[in-house]
């Protein structure tokens, strides 16, 4: 059964390699990284590698995600004239309340200090989505409620992350997730903000759009850690799920794009879900993964993704018009979505 589909109006992004959606694109599309030695220690005494955004002052914790959130909602809003943010819902993407080192009361207040420090109030449906990883796909699954029942036109979509955090990163140390002199089968810590706003198109001109046309979940048992055999089955079925609702099948997606930030597991069961669900043969099949620039940076990938995904189109370098993205979290939480540009 086919779903509705959620266009992408405009975009806003800051990250380690760019403060600007096109200009951190730009340096993705090339492959650049921001790849410096960070002010922590691991346990073998050699500094942590990351990938930090580099703002006109030394913001850092909360006030820095603030500082990247209002540059990434700021860019996002500016793109579409005469834009009234009181009809629009933010959508707010945090880190998963689990996660070590996270700071406190984000749920509570940063939404609402965005507001304060931009100067604007967002519509009363505004909520925050403390998933993760996965925060995104709740968002977009969200906006579209939202824009079919609530009648709300505009949805933006926005997540905010930071790994760069002495608590996180002892924490991943120790799990043996993080890239260090002692471990060479982990991700590099980051931090990002990105935003979307997503709804109908703003006119009828035919113009090129991209949406996105599906969206999945599932639940993975044999996350990371768990030490159960892995055999993706929780991102098999929100890949199944996106399909569904696209009305497609695997075949037909023209490349992937994906939150691996580094060790074998997710790449793994990237492969995994390749071989239980791709039922013809294909030349080519790329997966992208942009935090191989810009580092782990959590709840915020999903806007970064579709932003990756949305230049690529508008620039002419992507492999095709239909693309799949796919994230999960550490607790196992998996989604998917399908993107086509027409």
């Amino acid at each position: 059964m086919t779903a509705p589909a959620l266009t992408v109006l405009s975009v806003g992004m800051v990250s380690g390699v760019g403060l600007t959606a096109p200009a951190a694109c730009a340096a993705i599309r090339c492959a650049i990284d921001n790849f410096q030695e960070t002010r922590f220690i691991d346990s073998g005494g050699e500094w942590i590698m990351g990938c930090s955004v580099p703002l006109e002052q030394a913001w850092r914790g909360r006030s820095k995600l603030l500082k990247m959130l209002v540059l990434a909602v700021r860019e996002c809003g500016s793109q579409v004239r005469q834009l009234d943010f009181r009809r629009v819902p933010l959508l707010l993407c945090l880190a998963e309340p689990e996660r070590p080192g996270r700071l406190a009361d984000l749920d509570n207040s940063l939404l609402t200090d965005l507001q304060t420090e931009i100067g604007l109030s967002f519509h009363p449906h505004s909520q925050v989505i403390a998933e993760g990883r996965v925060s995104g796909i709740e968002a977009l699954r969200q906006a579209r409620h939202l824009i079919e029942k609530e009648n709300v036109s505009q949805v933006m979509i926005a997540g905010v992350d930071g790994f760069l955090v002495a608590a996180t990163l002892k924490a991943y140390e120790e799990q043996e997730k993080l890239l260090t002199s002692q471990n060479s089968d982990g991700f590099l810590p980051g931090e990002a903000a990105g935003a979307i706003l997503v709804g109908y198109p703003l006119s009828k001109k035919a113009e090129p759009q991209l949406s996105c046309v599906g969206l999945g979940m599932g639940i993975e048992p044999a996350f990371e850690g768990s030490e159960l055999p892995l055999r993706a089955d929780g991102l098999v079925e929100a890949i199944r799920g996106a399909l569904g609702e696209a009305g497609c099948d695997l075949g037909v997606i023209d490349f992937r794009i994906t939150d691996a930030a580094g060790g074998q597991y997710n790449f793994k069961e990237a492969a995994l879900a390749l071989t239980r669900l791709l039922r013809k043969r294909k030349e080519k099949f790329d997966i992208w993964h942009p935090a191989d620039c810009i580092g782990e940076v959590g709840a915020a990938i999903v806007p970064i993704l579709i932003i990756v995904a949305w230049f690529a189109c508008r620039k002419g370098y992507a492999d095709g018009p239909k693309i799949l993205g796919h994230v999960g979290n550490d607790q196992g939480k998996r989604g998917a979505w399908v993107l086509s540009y027409q």
